[in-house]
């Protein structure tokens, strides 16, 4: 039976991810930050452990507990992450730091602890959850755009380094999915960004503020967070998967302009979105 370690199953993608794997007969170790959301793991039926990515103790621990269940691990999904909004210019380094210590430092101590695992037995399973924003970027998004970014330059070089192994990398651009990443964005929002006084303060209380509120998956070509679970499944099922999954028309349309068109127009074309 296969195994893998997921960050960031306390809702949306991380969770269903979870659920469909182990549904398949996969021995899915699911682990959430906060205790209530690992206590809910647990009530699932899954082996779960509370790891804070930031916290490369809860990453050391659960991994050394993996191996000694199993003797072995085949994957990591590292899908734990969050979207911090506002303009470039309202976002201070602080605010900038946290962005990166969850979605891109914590991503990283996650994979150098399950390199040292793979390097040892041969074989092994990184799967990076990035996103459409790590091919292009959108406005009042800067902070989670260059987390992104940061992730696919590591993939990219780490994917030279294991080539001719039997360890495989691979990064999934996940475009508009279901989940509460708006949700959670929006306290981040609020938290973090000086609206008053800001010269993006009309746009902010108008546009941002309404987007980030609605309810309502209006993002065109939205899909399911089970779009993705199924995605890691099927790197689970292949021998060999490839380096790179494109999730939601989105996410091939927006690649594909990235691919033909000038930088000029291809701005003008992102700002309309």
């Amino acid at each position: 039976m296969q195994n893998i370690l997921i960050t960031g199953c306390s809702s949306g993608i991380g969770l269903e991810t979870a659920l469909i794997l182990k549904k398949n007969g996969i021995k899915v170790y699911a682990s959430a930050r906060k205790d209530k959301d690992v206590e809910m793991l647990k009530d699932l039926g899954f082996e779960t452990f509370k790891i804070d990515v930031r916290n490369k103790d809860e990453i050391k621990y659960a991994l050394e507990t993996i191996l000694k269940n199993d003797l072995k691990l085949d994957a990591v999904f590292n899908n734990a992450g969050f979207g911090q909004p506002g303009a470039v210019e309202d976002l201070s380094v602080k605010v900038l730091k946290k962005q990166f210590n969850t979605n891109f430092f914590g991503l990283h101590e996650v994979t150098i602890q399950a390199m040292k695992i793979f390097r040892a037995q041969g074989y092994g399973k990184i799967i990076q959850h990035s996103s459409v924003l790590g091919i292009i970027s959108l406005k009042f998004r800067g902070a989670y755009n260059a987390s992104k970014y940061a992730i696919e330059g590591i993939n990219d070089t780490l994917r030279q380094e294991v080539l001719g192994s039997q360890i495989y990398i691979s990064t999934i651009n996940t475009g508009p999915v279901t989940s509460k990443f708006r949700e959670n964005a929006l306290k981040k929002f609020n938290k973090n960004i000086t609206v008053e006084g800001s010269f993006w303060e009309e746009t902010y209380k108008k546009e941002l503020k309404a987007r980030l509120e609605t309810t309502e998956d209006k993002a065109p070509f939205n899909l399911p967070a089970s779009s993705v679970a199924n995605t890691v499944l099927k790197i689970m099922n292949t021998k060999k998967p490839k380096p790179r999954y494109y999730v939601t028309t989105a996410t091939h349309l927006l690649g594909f302009f990235k691919r033909i068109l000038t930088t000029s127009l291809l701005d003008k074309l992102l700002n309309k979105i």
